[in-house]
């Protein structure tokens, strides 16, 4: 039977333990946080509070966690699957949706003044078109974007697609966090 050095020896060692645990968990947590801020470029702010407010139903919120999941706010990126810009449009989506922003005289899906005015007009073109599916009217958007509104009629919803399940909960949970949440 241990002595009560050994108890207290033991007792300390275990809580030793459980400091350096507690410390190395909740600088886990602090590196986590820290390498995860996310921050929207200044000069797209504007941009994604006026054109979410020419769409009823899409929060600033939707639209900047969509446009920072589709490109990471680069806006000369292009997809391997051929989708263009910051708001990543395949060619044939911009050409029918396409607006010029900033109103120069062209129609650049590499220009964020044209590409976040297009995003937010495709949006409600989707969520036009997935009016009558059930479920949530943001996430069938969302998913329509992803995966054509063709698809979310089919499926009643957000399809049964782990890229396009993954897609719309990773922009729905990230408009909820800053400082996509702050937009409004």
């Amino acid at each position: 039977m241990p002595d009560n050095g050994q108890v207290n020896r033991r007792l300390v060692a275990v809580v030793a333990l459980g400091v350096l645990a507690l410390v190395g968990i909740g600088s886990g947590v602090l590196i986590y946080r820290n390498a995860h801020t996310e921050r929207i470029p200044a000069q797209y702010r504007p941009m994604i509070i006026a054109a979410a407010a020419t769409c009823p139903g899409l929060a600033a919120s939707i639209l900047g966690a969509q446009i920072a999941q589709e490109s990471n706010w680069r806006p000369n990126v292009t997809s391997s699957a051929g989708a263009q810009g910051i708001a990543q449009f395949v060619p044939l989506t911009w050409a029918a949706y396409g607006v010029d922003g900033n109103h120069d005289g062209q129609i650049n899906v590499f220009d964020p003044a044209d590409a976040i005015p297009s995003a937010a007009r495709y949006d409600c073109v989707l969520f036009k078109e997935t009016a009558s599916v059930p479920g949530d009217q943001v996430a069938n958007m969302l998913a329509a974007y992803n995966a054509g509104p063709g698809v979310v009629r089919r499926h009643r919803g957000v399809p049964p697609f782990p890229e396009t399940q993954n897609y719309v909960n990773q922009i729905l949970a990230r408009s909820l966090r800053a400082p996509y949440a702050a937009l409004g």
